[in-house]
């Protein structure tokens, strides 16, 4: 395992980009096999789902298209724990299936608020698939689709996720040495 410092904070590599990439693939058949015959909508979260989004946009096998919606929620380390909504959706989801991509889901007080917001646009649909859970962390009362991978409690960047806006780009993942 090698070891990074970004900032003030030491970091291990707990997972490789080559276990994530073929996970991602994974879940991409499997959206596709459910999904057949359906043009779904994937709403990707930002910052962090980028690089998921994009990847598995990359395998998908069935028509879809993408959009994007940025909530910020985290300072530093740690959860706010209030949403705030800095671009939109601008998408017409009436009749659509919808698949919000969301890097990680701890709380659930995001996926709630999009799941609120989308509901009042009559999709036809609204999935939810995350590249990473906690579920020691869950707060809300939420059925996830699609998941890459169930973690612990820990703080994790990499694959798009970061600490204090640094470490989005580092292809591995890696977990918060403490």
């Amino acid at each position: 395992m090698s070891r990074i410092t970004i900032k003030d904070k030491t970091f291990e590599t707990s997972m490789t980009e080559a276990v994530i990439k073929q996970r991602v693939k994974e879940v991409a058949q499997q959206i596709s096999h459910d999904m057949e015959g359906r043009n779904p909508l994937f709403l990707a979260v930002l910052n962090g789902a980028f690089i998921f989004a994009a990847d598995l946009m990359r395998e998908m096998t069935i028509p879809c298209e993408i959009s994007f919606v940025k909530l910020a929620s985290y300072q530093g380390t740690t959860s706010t724990g209030t949403i705030h909504e800095v671009i939109g959706i601008n998408e017409n989801l009436s009749g659509r299936t919808v698949i919000i991509v969301e890097d990680i889901v701890e709380s659930g007080l995001t996926i709630k608020r999009m799941m609120e917001q989308i509901g009042t646009r009559n999709p036809a649909s609204v999935h939810i698939c995350s590249l990473f859970f906690k579920p020691e962390k869950l707060k809300e009362d939420l059925k996830l689709d699609y998941v890459a991978f169930t973690i612990p409690n820990d703080f994790i960047l990499g694959y798009g996720l970061d600490y204090d806006q640094q470490g989005r780009g580092l292809k591995d993942l890696y977990t918060l040495v403490k």
